[in-house]
């Protein structure tokens, strides 16, 4: 495992050294970790956490590491020797890896002394903002694909960290498998592909190049058919090649379309195909997919079974970065926990005060209607009728009656201990297909989506009131 410690910004550092000289740095501290809604973002699938952990487990500053730090002649040798011994010591809280989340309520939550929760801050925004990026990208994608949808991106993707740990947020966001093999090993996820042009060129013609491929994967055979003529050389030279792999009593899996007029070529390769005795080969599409052109494709009635999808999946292209942020609530002062706030003339940038958890609100049909935000010490009774309000429109509100509640966000770490195994990807994956399938359709479509309900509980909304008018009174 590499060590990561120091995957920070240097003001980081820099303010731990503030700190440390102010005598503030053991003082307790909580910070949130959230998003703000960008570009086409409406909600996000969370991915990472297990990549966070293994982080937070390995914090430590080796002797390159002080050795580097010292040659920057910016810290002092009582900061230096600090660190030495530094280790996380505090308590981190967090949803689960595939929950569905939404603009501004804490996905992660951070407490421990000032001097560890500010360190921590870049890297856990690192590894969860590209994470959950990519498994957002990849559930679009997925809501309108279904769910035979391979990942084919690692070429395109900014670096190899970025091809690896897309490929297994993108089995969150709802893939099937990847074309990238270090991926596959490293996470358990099946690898899938077929060939690519290059096989077909390499051979005299088109049809010697199948036959080959077919020779070599009678039980696997999915042929790219696009190489020269999809219609007039690729299909029927398929064909052929099935023909033959049949007569041996073998099944094709099927073939390929990498490029063209993929509505128009799917329908017609279909017809061949089922004419020619072959109902049950599949069709798959790649080439500069997303969740639009998808989207696009299918309703023009293209005969497409599975697809594979690359750049702009790995990359988000659309959206390329999650915008998530990490913000302190709340500080010790004199021995006892004080909430703070952060304000902006942008009302969307001022920040929800205090320790807080998260209920996820069920109707009696079992689907998700809203998300409330409450402080730490809060419980929902729900044998009573709950009502709740929009944060800033206060005068829309919605009663409950006949409703569950689930909390979100769980102990991850206690005393810098992980305190619950993780479960497995596998695990995540599965959890991430069933939590999105309580939410209704209207929250997950691509266009004018509805708006998921994000309230604040009563008492969050009066402190953060009563902290925006106190610092008001102050100006």
């Amino acid at each position: 495992m590499r060590n990561l410690t120091l995957l920070t910004d240097l003001y980081q550092l820099t303010m731990m050294e503030g700190y440390l000289q102010c005598g503030t740095h053991q003082k307790t501290a909580v910070f949130d970790l959230f998003f703000r809604p960008k570009g086409e973002i409406n909600y996000a699938v969370f991915a990472g956490l297990q990549q966070a952990a293994e982080y937070i487990e390995d914090l430590h500053f080796d002797g390159e590491d002080l050795d580097y730090l010292k040659s920057l002649n910016c810290f002092s040798q009582a900061f230096l020797d600090k660190l030495k011994d530094f280790r996380f010591t505090g308590e981190i809280y967090s949803v689960r890896e595939g929950e569905m989340v939404f603009p501004y309520e804490p996905i992660v939550v951070v407490r421990a002394p000032l001097f560890e929760a500010q360190l921590v801050e870049t890297a856990l925004l690192n590894i969860l903002n590209h994470q959950t990026l990519i498994a957002t990208k990849a559930a679009r994608v997925t809501s309108v694909a279904g769910d035979n949808v391979m990942e084919f991106g690692l070429r395109r993707a900014q670096g190899p960290d970025a091809g690896i740990y897309g490929a297994r947020a993108a089995m969150i966001g709802g893939c099937n498998g990847t074309s990238n093999v270090l991926a596959a090993k490293m996470f358990g996820i099946p690898p899938k592909g077929t060939h690519a042009h290059s096989f077909v060129m390499s051979f005299d013609s088109e049809l010697e190049a199948f036959r080959a491929y077919a020779e070599s994967y009678p039980d696997n055979c999915l042929l790219l058919v696009d190489t020269y003529d999809t219609l007039r050389s690729g299909v029927p030279n398929a064909i052929k090649v099935f023909d033959e792999l049949r007569k041996k009593g073998h099944e094709p899996v099927g073939i390929r379309l990498d490029s063209g007029d993929l509505a128009y070529l799917s329908k017609k390769a279909r017809k061949m195909l089922d004419e020619a005795g072959y109902p049950k080969a599949v069709i798959c599409a790649s080439g500069d997919l997303d969740e639009v052109s998808i989207a696009s494709l299918k309703s023009q009635g293209a005969c497409i079974d599975s697809w594979g999808v690359g750049t702009k999946l790995i990359t988000s292209e659309s959206v390329p970065s999650l915008g998530g942020v990490y913000k302190m609530a709340e500080i010790e002062d004199g021995g006892v926990m004080r909430p703070v706030i952060k304000i902006s003339e942008n009302p969307a940038k001022i920040t929800n005060p205090g320790f807080k958890k998260i209920w996820r609100i069920y109707g009696k049909e079992g689907m998700a209607e809203a998300d409330l935000i409450c402080l730490a010490d809060e419980n929902i009774d729900t044998s009573r009728p709950l009502t709740i309000f929009h944060p800033q429109e206060t005068w829309k509100k919605t009663t409950f009656t006949d409703y569950t509640v689930r909390p979100l966000l769980d102990k991850v770490f206690e005393d810098g201990k992980l305190v619950r195994p993780l479960p497995p990807l596998s695990e995540a994956m599965a959890f991430a297909r069933a939590e999105r399938a309580t939410f209704w359709d209207e929250y997950k479509r691509l266009e004018k989506p509805h708006i998921f309900k994000v309230d604040l509980s009563q008492k969050l909304f009066d402190l953060k009131n009563s902290l925006l008018e106190e610092r008001h009174a102050t100006k």
